[in-house]
């Protein structure tokens, strides 16, 4: 009975590592308004376009499924209805965010995100798998060594040992290798999430209704206003408003 309870408490532990090993960032698809229930609601070129700056970091987290401020990434979200006849750029480099100190920050190139949702699943670690390889395989030799105790009649907790041993010196091959396809694959998965949010390189499409974010840089700490500068599709002509937030 007792070897069975050591055995039942180590599988425990192994369940307790496996939970933490999930991986903790999750695509969220985003609710949006119609622009015409903004504050800050403009029409321009037949299009009503309206927007909201989510400057405070537990919506943003909430929002995004994951810390996207402590990423370097202040989200602007913009929806429009362009119920016009052509579609809408939106010219990046003419595009601004004004903070109430009365700074401007540009656009964040995609480089930029990239290199800062990089360093943010590195060191925050969005997916936790690979930072636990190398215990769960420890983990995983100690059940294994336990179980091979209990058939050869041999002390449980000392072939435990034996097998977590072996387990973390395989851990460190193998889990390395996990690790970093962990990384890899949170890296690419957020990128693709932001990709798809962003509106930057995408048309306001004519007769449809759009919406989606342009990201610019963290370290904006509010956001008062942003100079929006559209293109019109198959034209020269190009449009600026401002929108204001609350």
């Amino acid at each position: 009975m007792k070897k069975k309870y050591q055995v039942y408490c180590i599988i425990t532990l192994l369940i307790i590592f496996s939970a933490g090993c999930t991986s903790s960032y999750k695509a969220k698809p985003l609710s949006f308004k119609h622009p015409s229930t903004y504050t800050n609601t403009t029409q321009v070129a037949n299009a009503i376009i309206g927007s909201r700056a989510f400057v405070d970091k537990q919506e943003a987290q909430e929002a995004f499924g994951f810390d996207v401020k402590s990423a370097g990434m202040l989200p602007v979200q913009i929806v429009a209805d362009n119920q016009g006849q052509k579609g809408l750029y939106i010219v990046a480099n003419q595009t601004f965010l004004h903070d109430k100190d009365g700074n401007l920050w540009p656009v964040l190139t995609d480089k930029f995100a990239y290199e800062r949702v990089t360093k943010y699943t590195q060191t925050k670690k969005i997916f936790k798998e690979g930072a636990y390889a190398g215990v769960m395989t420890a983990t995983a030799g100690a059940l294994i060594g336990a179980a091979i105790g209990i058939v050869a009649g041999e002390n449980v907790i000392s072939s435990a040992g034996k097998g977590a041993a072996i387990g973390a010196a395989a851990g460190g091959t193998v889990g390395g290798l996990k690790g970093y396809d962990s990384a890899y694959y949170a890296r690419r998965e957020v990128m693709e999430d932001f990709e798809s949010k962003s509106l930057k390189n995408r048309s306001l499409s004519p007769n449809s209704l759009s919406y989606g974010f342009i990201f610019f840089p963290g370290e904006a700490q509010s956001a008062q206003l942003l100079r929006l500068q559209l293109k019109e599709e198959g034209s020269d002509r190009t449009f600026t408003i401002q929108l204001k937030f609350e």
